[in-house]
């Protein structure tokens, strides 16, 4: 019900019910990378996910087209999407600092930088170097080799620049009231996503059945499944919101001086893409 100033939404279950899928996925996962068994629970997790993400996404819309949101829950709206980006920088932050602790302590302390003595009695013929291709512990297989930046990588790069400069212009065109415009360039906005989910599908079959990066090849295996492989899922997120986006303006969704769904999405997909930048200089280049 609205008061006049503020929107109390109705009793939701849609936290609880997602809060349940994604732990029953993460409780799944943990069981799949433990015991190699608990696919079928993260099936069931993913599958709850989506399910509540899209009906509670129809619950957000049905009351936005409703009439029932004022001012004072579009800043609402804008300060919760700020603090959420903030905790997604914060979630990457993490990942960043720990490949940030591996290459630059880690790695060199292993090869005996500070503890001579102790190293080359341990592990006599290990070089500090990065890519790690041989860990010191024989029994750990590295990788055979590392992807070139200047090929895949650099092409997903590329696809996720233009996809930021695509949906720009689709956000710009939405406020000057170019619906069609907007609808064009958002489209391909959404292709382009999908064009970036296929080719890194492409690598993660190439790192497996050609190169031996895998989550078992040591830690330039584990911290770069980790990091892409995060991404990856923001991407296919933020590519499902776009989508989303794109069916309610052909519905008509959206004023040209009212749509902060539509602005918060952006948001999301500029973030996204400043994250892989960030991943493609110090995973793939650097």
């Amino acid at each position: 019900m609205s008061s006049g100033s503020y929107y109390v939404p109705a009793t939701s279950r849609w936290p609880v019910l997602g809060s349940l899928a994604l732990g029953a996925m993460m409780i799944g996962l943990g069981i799949k990378l433990v015991y190699d068994t608990g696919l079928p629970l993260v099936f069931i997790g993913v599958v709850g996910v989506v399910a509540v993400m899209g009906l509670w996404f129809r619950d957000v819309v049905i009351e936005s087209q409703g009439g029932l949101y004022d001012a004072q829950m579009d800043r609402s709206f804008r300060w919760g999407m700020g603090w959420f980006i903030f905790s997604e920088v914060m979630f990457f932050a993490a990942f960043f600092g720990a490949l940030f602790y591996i290459r630059v302590f880690a790695v060199p302390w292993l090869g005996g930088e500070g503890a001579k003595g102790v190293s080359a009695l341990l592990w006599p013929d290990f070089v500090a170097q990065w890519p790690l291709l041989s860990p010191p512990d024989a029994s750990i297989a590295g990788p055979q080799q590392v992807f070139s930046p200047w090929q895949l990588p650099l092409v997903n790069t590329l696809i996720l620049i233009t996809s930021s400069i695509t949906l720009t212009i689709a956000h710009e065109a939405l406020k000057e009231g170019h619906r069609k415009t907007c609808r064009n360039w958002l489209t391909g906005t959404v292709l382009l996503g999908i064009c970036f989910i296929f080719i890194q599908g492409v690598e993660y079959y190439e790192a497996y059945a050609h190169y031996g990066i895998t989550l078992e090849a040591g830690i330039f295996g584990a911290t770069f499944f980790i990091l892409t492989g995060f991404h990856g899922v923001h991407v296919i997120i933020g590519t499902l919101i776009l989508a989303i986006i794109l069916m309610r303006i052909h519905k008509g969704h959206f004023a040209h001086e009212n749509h902060f769904g539509f602005e918060a999405s952006c948001w999301y997909w500029h973030f996204v893409d400043v994250v892989w930048v960030g991943l493609f200089i110090f995973v793939y280049v650097l």
